[in-house]
């Protein structure tokens, strides 16, 4: 299941694109009084906009003009709309996304690519461990996206390791839908049930919302301990609401595969200049074929690494490495950038880590604080002095480390109405 469009040249691409972004133009300046706005205030003639490189001449969207003029982005009647998503939240006030039959359908489309992409078929089943509730559209794209491709799916939602394995001794899935760290918890319960884990007929894990790979693709800590206990391949997925559109590993594993009948993207500098190829820059997407709340060159804050070249699957698209982490949780800590991300690499190699957040603030004269607090059985000195090594080894910096107790960790990571578990407690003052 790869189209076409996926297996063109790079020239033809584009060329698919530019007719693309003429429709999408076109729809926004009829329907959308946001982007009306734009248009008419920076005096641009969209029939001049004719290439990819044009677009640099339109106004990139940011996450916060989405909060605050949110209904203004509305391209129907609301007697159009089917159902409402709201985003996480995790950077500011979520964000409502109204979508059509049509949006459904296509949701639908970008799934089904995705899976496939990842090697699943319609003789598969999948079992899905995250929530399908609470305004959640990944839930939702799953569940359609399997149908979409004829698989199974059993909608189990997040945690509950026994109501887990229950599931997968009886319905047997092939794959697992889920957050790669609940992988560990699931290999624990296991041992403790004397559950032979390679033996249960689970041959692969669409892995979401953490990190599995470095950024040359090699398997990164948490990966490594999931493959060393279960023999099981992991694949990679990226995807955001406001996308709407997913970038999922291929069976090469080399970076989330472009889908450019769904997406155009940008990698843009501080200056919103498109960075040298190769360099990490802010993901910058423009949504095809949406009809509920289409986006123009929106900056999703993702600082990302773009990698070209034909794949061993077949496709000739555009890949995109690991998140690199959220430009604005970007760390400037005793003289080091750092990422959320690259802790989290470092921490996942401690067993004795149960679980732990990640604080962000800033200090009397202004400058980045980190504080890392811990959830352990082992609360020491020795264990507080190999983490701060392995920090100073690996990054060159050694943040502030505490333990606490198990309850008051869970409840940082959880706090009422999350969907997902928060890692990173940002407090600076926003700009």
């Amino acid at each position: 299941m790869i189209p076409e469009i996926e297996k063109a040249s790079p020239e033809a691409i584009k060329s698919f694109q530019e007719e693309k972004l003429q429709t999408l133009l076109g729809y926004l300046q009829d329907n959308s009084s946001y982007y009306q706005q734009v248009f008419k205030k920076k005096n641009i003639d969209i029939s001049s906009i004719k290439t990819l490189e044009d677009l640099t001449r339109i106004p990139t969207t940011s996450k916060d003009q989405l909060q605050a003029y949110n209904n203004e982005f509305l391209c129907v009647p609301r007697n159009q709309i089917i159902d409402y998503v709201t985003t996480s939240g995790t950077l500011g006030d979520p964000v409502t996304f109204a979508l059509t039959d049509s949006d459904l359908d296509r949701l639908a489309y970008n799934e089904a690519l995705s899976f496939a992409c990842t090697g699943v078929t319609a003789n598969d089943v999948m079992q899905l461990m995250t929530t399908i509730d609470r305004r959640f559209m990944a839930g939702l794209a799953y569940f359609l996206g399997a149908r979409k491709l004829g698989a199974g799916i059993i909608r189990v939602g997040a945690g509950i390791p026994e109501l887990q394995w229950d599931s997968i001794i009886k319905f047997k899935p092939t794959y697992l839908i889920v957050v790669p760290s609940f992988l560990l918890k699931l290999i624990e319960y296991a041992k403790q049930l004397d559950i032979d884990i390679n033996k249960s007929g689970v041959k692969g894990a669409i892995c979401i919302g953490e990190p599995l790979r470095n950024q040359d693709f090699s398997p990164n800590t948490l990966s490594q301990k999931i493959t060393d206990e279960w023999d099981i391949q992991l694949y990679s997925t990226y995807a955001s609401t406001e996308m709407n559109t997913a970038f999922n590993e291929c069976e090469a594993q080399q970076g989330g595969h472009h889908h450019p009948e769904l997406i155009i993207t940008e990698i843009l500098d501080e200056a919103e200049n498109p960075v040298e190829t190769g360099q990490v820059g802010e993901l910058t997407i423009t949504t095809l074929g949406i009809e509920g709340m289409p986006l123009l060159r929106f900056k999703t804050g993702d600082m990302v690494q773009e990698h070209h070249g034909p794949c061993t699957c077949g496709r000739t698209t555009m890949r995109l490495g690991p998140v690199v982490g959220r430009k604005k949780q970007m760390i400037k800590y005793k003289g080091t950038t750092l990422y959320p991300p690259a802790m989290d690499n470092i921490l996942n190699n401690f067993n004795d880590v149960n679980s732990y957040v990640i604080e962000i603030s800033h200090n009397s004269i202004g400058t980045d604080e980190i504080c890392i607090k811990i959830a352990t059985d082992t609360p020491t000195e020795k264990l507080l002095h190999n983490i701060k090594d392995h920090f100073r080894a690996k990054l060159r910096v050694a943040p502030k480390i505490e333990f606490h107790d198990k309850k008051v960790i869970q409840k940082l990571q959880f706090p009422a109405m999350s969907r997902k578990p928060v890692m990173v407690i940002d407090k600076r003052p926003t700009d």
